[in-house]
């Protein structure tokens, strides 16, 4: 009899803290979608609470205050980006092609993923002053450098690339090639007058951002 009171209070246990669980999660795909559209300022508790079909108390018995809701927010996103880039298969052993789809990856992940970009404009703008409150920030961007690291080691290693870069700098450039180009899309194919929000154009940066980056590291650069 024990047993069985045991059971069912595990077993009830197990479901609150599934429906709690799921409660949060509905709270973080609202919160990502509200405040990619509307900002950090735009993006109201009220707001939040109606995209996920629940109510304010709960934002805060979850998340604290609006400001914790953000911080889990960039956290969120940038640990998606992490568990995808953990799937990119780079090779360290073949250091030129994993450079490549390191790049590769880059600029798709940004590309299928414009809340990413309009999440860290905002943050930008606001100085990052909510993602400096996190403790998982440099967590996600530390398995980039390190990989990037080993592309570099093995690379040099072999003779095929420079001795003596900096990992991060090569990381930064990558980064910078990939971000700028979604981010300023719009703004930059009105001024070009040429648009390079399609997937021809973005072929042709990702051609352009692998030689030129492959030309930097090269220690026999053509």
């Amino acid at each position: 009899m024990a047993q069985t009171k045991q059971t069912k209070t595990a077993r009830g246990t197990g479901v609150r803290e599934a429906a709690a669980q799921a409660t949060r999660d509905s709270i973080l795909k609202a919160a990502t979608k509200v405040f990619a559209r509307y900002g950090y300022d735009g993006g109201s508790i009220e707001k939040i609470s109606s995209s996920a079909k629940t109510h304010d108390r709960m934002i805060y018995y979850y998340f604290g205050s609006k400001e914790g809701l953000f911080i889990a927010v960039l956290e969120g996103i940038y640990q998606r980006m992490d568990e995808a880039e953990a799937k990119c298969v780079a090779d360290p052993e073949d250091p030129v092609e994993a450079l490549n789809t390191v790049i590769r990856f880059k600029i798709d992940y940004y590309r299928r993923h414009p809340e990413f970009v309009n999440l860290l404009n905002t943050e930008n703008l606001l100085k990052g002053k909510h993602v400096q409150k996190s403790d998982k920030a440099t967590e996600y961007s530390s398995h980039a450098v390190r990989l990037i690291d080993r592309i570099l080691g093995t690379g040099a290693e072999r003779g095929l690339f420079r001795s003596g870069l900096n990992a991060r700098d090569v990381y930064l450039l990558i980064v910078s090639a990939s971000y700028f180009f979604t981010s300023n899309r719009y703004t930059m194919s009105a001024f070009l007058g040429d648009s390079i929000d399609n997937g021809v154009a973005t072929e042709q940066w990702e051609a352009f951002v692998i030689d030129s980056l492959q030309r930097v590291v090269r220690a026999d650069p053509a």
